[in-house]
């Protein structure tokens, strides 16, 4: 009489091994529909009108906020875009990782109170195919997290059309 034993045990661990190998896609599925929810405007569409103008078109994220990946003097950072912050206001975290110089430290009042930010001049900052050069912003080392708020020193300068749960930002005419 022949064992089939052996057969078994590697039948069943081949079944552990999908088993888990369905979970751990689930998991990575799950994981990046989340992103999605936060964050739907990873790569912002971009439409260039008649003139030639670039416009850039953002989605609410499930919260009611503009979120959309971006670049800050070359490098990806993720915006949030905020019509109350008078400045670009960069983590310390970001602004490190990015080798941002500190600039000089300036007083400026924020919904928490009184802080000290040091202000600095982006060379470029970047959503979509919106360009700017030498913006004002501020690293503020009360910031957690790694999200950028992308102030007025910015948007003062795009046009802002929303339409329902849509954005269209257009470069205004100089």
């Amino acid at each position: 009489m022949k064992s089939v034993e052996p057969n078994t045990k590697l039948s069943k661990i081949m079944v552990w091994i999908t088993w888990l190998g369905l979970l751990a896609m689930l998991v990575i599925g799950f994981d990046r529909y989340l992103d999605l929810q936060a964050n739907p405007n990873e790569r912002p569409d971009v439409i260039y009108d008649l003139d030639g103008v670039a416009e850039v078109t953002l989605q609410q994220n499930k919260q009611g906020h503009y979120v959309a990946n971006g670049k800050l003097n070359g490098h990806w950072v993720m915006f949030v875009l905020d019509t109350g912050a008078t400045n670009i206001s960069v983590p310390a975290k970001v602004a490190k990782q990015i080798r941002l110089p500190e600039g000089y430290p300036q007083r400026t009042r924020t919904a928490n109170g009184d802080i000290v930010v040091y202000r600095v001049t982006l060379e470029s900052v970047s959503l979509g195919s919106i360009e700017l050069k030498n913006v004002a912003a501020h690293i503020n080392p009360h910031m957690d997290g790694e999200v950028v708020l992308l102030g007025m020193s910015f948007l003062k300068q795009v046009e802002m059309i929303q339409v329902g749960k849509q954005l269209t930002l257009r470069l205004k005419p100089r």
